[in-house]
């Protein structure tokens, strides 16, 4: 099943490298996993009268009673005339005129089959597929005809969707069962019918590779594509499983044997806030963890200000009563500095040293962490991508902490774990909350604990919709409460494609911010990539400080500002963000005691998705909801930081779609991996080789 797809009859050389650079389909395996889209039913010849206004696509025969071309250069076009017994049906070619017009003559019989259209209230089928035949129809095939995804360029070079299906009949016609053996065990072969609840039994491997290729019929298609799907997820979570449970037993883990002076001298007298009860929980989820001896790996998924950030101090703590020091990796230079001064300000009454370390950080500052981390006198270091870096040494890194973890390779963060003899216990926290389906799928192989509770006195943000139409309403509004002495954001869209565009779109925007809310009375920071970074700092710092009252930024403010007195977030041209992006800007605030506001301004030519988005993000301020619809809506390959997992490339499983199948393989998987956990006994041999036959081809990771 690896042989290079050139080696395939009807391939070649030239249209290997087609085949390699549009579709990737470098294999014979590769090609079989290139699965068609949908099937098209050419074993059934329809008559004309059965077209009704719900029919898609078509088959008909008939004589070809008329052909006349149209119009003139661009809007030449050939209409000619298919009747047979029962009516009319025109047919219309924009493109290949010429070469139509040989082939269609009047008096000529054809079959013709199509996706179905209507010109003022008669059937016609545009660009229809055509073939003559004499006095009868050939033979038609016993299966569904395939559509296989495909480019222009391959259709140009005489390999469209047609032309892969017999390339793909080609290499079934080589294949026997042996060449594709079964890999699910017995036990896992029986399955609840969705739709009656009663055992089934999975068609072979073989005869679903065929079926869904070429199905004799569509329930035949369906339980081929059934079985193909929980293979894949099956493989996927057993998979998950083996390093989840292989880590658990043979993973070595400093021990945090005791809750020490630290935790609780901080947990009783300097706590701001009664925990929730979400904290609580995490809370002994990773004493547990860190009490086991084995190497803590666990993510930390919550809400916008749900109160991670607490949770890893007290974290912290513990490494520090347990004589570790502890280090916590955020992705931007605003975020760590955020993180230090928070994390300073809590702590400032116990004996700890706290040190911050950035790529910014003035030489002094910076050998003097280094010293202190070394000698073990450092107890909590704060930082960037700066901590990874080889001077950077610990003399017990019992705990590391990365905050936003989408935002750092899977290399850059096992760099951290390597500066230490046993490696520490680590917690990966993500403020995006992520589909229980995804997490199902991409995170398996780690413990994750939800945060799903907001602290007390967090008010919700009241969210609305607005038409540009309404603008001079909403600066009105901002005038208001700065009026009161609260500040707002106002946040301009970053279109990756155009940097150019996006500075003069803030450009424009900051200048019609100027005019509404003039100077002195009003005073404004603004913030953007291309800046420096000492001018950001300093205009953001204003902002934090009050100095300012309103913020013009891009999206680098997405996370990591903390200012309790902003209460409004204006986002302009909203229809450019995506849902999980929207919710992350209206966490900004809404993080004092007072009434907040988030307004999602947008231009009245809204498509479909968008106009739902903005309806899900003004139903609710639940962050789970709204990852669930950003899931539906956009699809797994756009969340962001799953990518790099390599988990999420199914070729035929969709996770949004499929949730019972993975739900299954996932109860199926569990179940087999307590039995054998390292895939020893004879039932199991199959699956195990088709797994280590894997290696390579996927990009698993013990790291999330």
């Amino acid at each position: 099943m690896g042989n290079p797809i050139e080696y395939l009859k009807g391939v070649g050389p030239l249209r290997a490298e087609l085949l390699k650079k549009e579709l990737g389909i470098f294999t014979f395996r590769d090609l079989l996993e290139h699965f068609p889209y949908r099937h098209v039913d050419r074993t059934k010849i329809n008559l004309v009268r059965e077209i009704r206004p719900d029919t898609e696509f078509i088959q008909v025969a008939g004589r070809i009673t008329s052909v006349n071309v149209l119009g003139e250069q661009r809007s030449r076009r050939l209409v000619a005339e298919l009747r047979d017994a029962t009516g009319v049906l025109e047919l219309v070619w924009f493109q290949g005129v010429n070469g139509v017009q040989k082939l269609v003559q009047v008096g000529g019989e054809f079959l013709v089959y199509g996706r179905v259209g209507f010109f003022q209230g008669s059937p016609q089928l545009t660009h229809p597929e055509i073939e003559a035949f004499q006095g009868q129809v050939a033979d038609r095939p016993e299966y569904l005809e395939p559509v296989y995804p495909t480019t222009e360029k391959l259709k140009i070079r005489g390999l469209g969707g047609r032309q892969l299906g017999k390339l793909t009949q080609v290499l079934l016609n080589m294949l026997k069962e042996r060449d594709l053996p079964e890999n699910l065990p017995e036990a896992v072969m029986a399955y609840p019918d969705p739709d009656t609840g009663l055992p089934q039994r999975w068609v072979s491997r073989y005869e679903a590779y065929r079926q869904v290729h070429f199905p004799q019929d569509p329930m035949v298609y369906k339980a081929a594509v059934r079985r193909l799907k929980f293979e894949e997820l099956f493989v996927a979570q057993v998979r998950l499983g083996l390093i989840k449970s292989r880590r658990h037993r043979s993973s070595h883990g400093v021990v945090f044997a005791q809750v020490g002076d630290m935790f609780n001298g901080f947990y009783t007298k300097h706590l701001p806030f009664e925990l929730t009860g979400a904290q609580k929980r995490v809370l002994r989820e990773i004493r547990k963890d860190t009490g086991s001896g084995r190497q803590m790996n666990r993510l930390l998924q919550g809400d916008v200000g749900s109160g991670k950030t607490i949770v890893a101090l007290l974290a912290m703590l513990l490494a520090v009563d347990n004589g570790f020091q502890a280090c916590l990796m955020a992705p931007t230079e605003i975020l760590a500095r955020q993180h230090y001064e928070g994390i300073s300000a809590l702590l400032k009454e116990l004996p700890l040293e706290v040190r911050l370390l950035t790529g910014s950080s003035r030489s002094k500052s910076r050998k003097e962490a280094l010293r202190l981390a070394q000698e073990g006198s450092l107890h909590i270091l704060i930082g960037t991508h700066a901590v990874l870096e080889d001077p950077v040494q610990f003399q017990r890194l019992g705990l590391v902490i990365v905050d936003e973890q989408h935002r750092f390779g899977v290399a850059q963060r096992a760099r951290l774990w390597k500066k230490a003899e046993i490696p520490p216990h680590v917690l990966v926290m993500t403020a995006t909350p992520i589909p229980r389906t995804l997490a199902m799928t991409a995170y398996g192989d780690l413990d994750y604990s939800v945060m799903d509770e907001l602290p007390p006195g967090r008010q919700p943000i009241s969210t609305f919709h607005r038409f540009e139409e309404r603008r001079s309403q909403v600066m009105d509004f901002l005038k208001h409460e700065i009026g009161k002495g609260r500040q707002a954001y106002i946040i301009f869209p970053l279109i990756e494609e155009s940097e150019k565009m996006d500075y003069e779109n803030l450009e424009k925007g900051y200048i019609n911010v100027k005019a509404w809310f003039p100077e002195p009375k009003y005073w404004i920071s603004r913030v953007d990539g291309r800046q420096k970074a000492a001018e950001r700092d300093t205009n953001m710092r204003r902002f934090v400080n009050g100095d300012t009252q309103i913020m013009v930024a891009t999206t680098v403010i997405e996370v990591g500002v903390n200012v309790p007195n902003a209460t409004v977030m204006v986002v302009e041209s909203a229809e450019k963000f995506g849902l999980s992006q929207l919710h992350q800007l209206r966490g900004r605030v809404g993080r004092g005691a007072e009434k907040s506001f988030c307004i999602l301004l947008t231009s009245h030519r809204l498509g479909r998705e968008a106009r739902e988005r903005m309806g899900i993000l003004t139903e609710t301020d639940n962050g789970f909801k709204i990852a669930e619809k950003d899931l539906e809506i956009r699809g797994p390959g756009d969340i962001e930081g799953t990518r790099q997992s390599g988990l999420l490339n199914f070729k035929i499983a969709n996770i949004v779609q499929d949730r019972e199948w993975l739900e299954l393989a996932r109860e199926r998987a569990a179940e087999l991996l307590e039995k054998d956990p390292e895939l020893v006994t004879a039932e199991n041999r199959e699956l195990k080789a088709f797994l280590q036959a894997q290696q390579g081809r996927t990009a698993w990771s013990k790291i999330s």
